[in-house]
Formats: structure tokens, C-alpha cells, sequence
């Protein structure tokens, strides 16, 4: 159980308000709005179930329990990152996991977290891709967020992201964005409670998503970076 300290901390840190760069990425939801496959909110919700269990749970949760159990082995999160940037075949994909954990690093470089200067040396040198799972790991831990308060941050993370970026596109209101944040936490729950896939098992389903991101980019009007 969390105590009062990683609670405060869990909340800081899963706030949209913490300012990460989250919200310039949509994640191919901007492609399937135009082209009216995500226009309702029953549809988001859809779209965001598919990507926690088909992305988050078996890939990004994979390599960030891996990273958060490497502890401060910078070789070793080194590694990860270079596993996952393989496993992610859409190159858009790619660069977004990528843009997101530099955002995410740069701000905790700033704000003095323990290990984030450190290894965003290794990202700028090109020896480390950054990407988000590895790089929340990383600076979560750093700042005493136990695993049990890191996974579902990230979780949550990931859901907010896209809720927020189905508000600006128009596709819900607030109200309506509180009642699917509610709906789908049972969803999450029963995803956290179920063991997690090893790295060597870890994969990713989520085809709709990576083709609306590779179109995004001829996109002649565009919102969000993917």
C-alpha cells in the first residue's frame, strides 16, 4: 500500500499538468478522428482499451519493469532501449516513443532527478534512444516512486494522453472525458493485477494506431506531432 509520500508523489507526477510534452502527441488518434473512425466517444473508448491492452500492457509495460528493476545500471537501460527501438517497427511509432522520453528526460534533468542528466548524456550522444517506457522507469525511480506506484502512473499516463488529445480534437467534452476515465479503470486494474509479459515475450497489436501515424505526416493540417 502507498503511503502518504508516494501517494503525493504518484499524483505530481501522472498530472497533466507536470509539464512532459505529452500533449503534443495524439498517437495516431488525430488520423482515425479525420478519417471518422474515432469520433464518438464510445469509439475512443474502444481505441483506448486496444492500445493499454495491446500496447501498454504487452510492450511498454515489459520493458518499463524492466528498466525500473535495472536500478542505476546505465549499460543496462541502454540495452532495453535498444531492444525496444527494435521492436517498434512503425518508424513514426518510433520517433514518438522517442520525442516523448526526451521531453519527459529534459524536464527531469532540469528539476535535479537522480539519474536523468546522466543518462539524457548518453541520448544526446546517440548511445541511447530515450524511449518513454525506459526513460519513465528511470526517472520515476528516481524520484522514489515504488514499481507499485510506477506502473499504473504509467498506465494512467498513457490514457490521460489520449483523452486529452481527443478533447482538443472535439471528439468529447469534459463530462464525457470524466465518465470514460471511470469506465475504464476497472479495465486498468485488471491489467495491473495480471502479470505482466517478460521482455523476451513482449509485443505490440495495435495496427490501426501505426497506420494513422504513418499517414499523419501528409496530413495537410495537422494539431499534433503523430
Amino acid at each position: 500500500m502507498l503511503d502518504s509520500t508516494q501517494l503525493l508523489a504518484s499524483l505530481q507526477h501522472a498530472d497533466s499538468f507536470f509539464p512532459a510534452g505529452g500533449i503534443a502527441f495524439s498517437w495516431g488518434l488525430e488520423s482515425l478522428n479525420g478519417d471518422r473512425h474515432v469520433a464518438t466517444p464510445a469509439a475512443l473508448h474502444a481505441f483506448i482499451l486496444g492500445q493499454l491492452r495491446y500496447r501498454w500492457h504487452t510492450l511498454d509495460r515489459p520493458f518499463l519493469r524492466a528498466a525500473y528493476q535495472s536500478g542505476a545500471n546505465l549499460d543496462d537501460l541502454v540495452a532495453l532501449d535498444g531492444e525496444l527501438e527494435a521492436m517498434i517497427l512503425a518508424r513514426e511509432a518510433r520517433e514518438g516513443s522517442r520525442r516523448a522520453g526526451g521531453s519527459l528526460i529534459l524536464v527531469h534533468e532540469r528539476i535535479g532527478t537522480m539519474g536523468a542528466a546522466d543518462y539524457r548524456g548518453r541520448m544526446v550522444a546517440g548511445q541511447a534512444a530515450g524511449h518513454l517506457p525506459v526513460v519513465q522507469a528511470l526517472v520515476w525511480k528516481g524520484v522514489g516512486l515504488s514499481l507499485e506506484a510506477v506502473e499504473p502512473v504509467s498506465a494512467y499516463a498513457m490514457t490521460i494522453g489520449m483523452i486529452s488529445a481527443a478533447l482538443r480534437l472535439g471528439v468529447l467534452g469534459h463530462l464525457a472525458a470524466q465518465q470514460i476515465m471511470t469506465q475504464l479503470r476497472p479495465d486498468i486494474a485488471q491489467l495491473l493485477a495480471t502479470e505482466a509479459p517478460a521482455v523476451t515475450e513482449a509485443q505490440s497489436l495495435t495496427p490501426a494506431a501505426e497506420i494513422a501515424m504513418m499517414r499523419h505526416e501528409v496530413q495537410s493540417s495537422r494539431l499534433f506531432a503523430n
